[in-house]
């Protein structure tokens, strides 16, 4: 994993979301049109938390998430989430 020079404030944390799937279960090919928002990825950074709430992910967790949660940022090419720790659902 390479150094972001993103911080995260507060409750929040960045992650780069996996790649959505190419192929369905059965082998047909999805086509770029029908691909679905992944809603899985990996935690590459993260805040300090609230005063009395502390961040209970780290970096390197994988995460599932809400399909509509954070904002999409593009920092030197690749894609990211930034989020609330609040919309991350499970550590998986």
């Amino acid at each position: 994993m390479t150094h972001l020079n993103i911080k995260p404030l507060a409750d929040r944390v960045l992650v780069e979301a996996a790649m959505a799937e190419e192929k369905t279960a059965g082998g047909i090919i999805i086509p770029d049109t029908a691909k679905e928002k992944p809603q899985k990825g990996i935690i590459v950074a993260v805040g300090n938390g609230k005063k009395d709430e502390p961040i209970t992910v780290k970096v390197g967790d994988t995460v599932l998430y809400g399909k509509y949660a954070g904002t999409e940022i593009t920092y030197e090419g690749k894609e990211y989430l930034i989020m609330r720790e609040s919309d991350i659902y499970a550590i998986i």
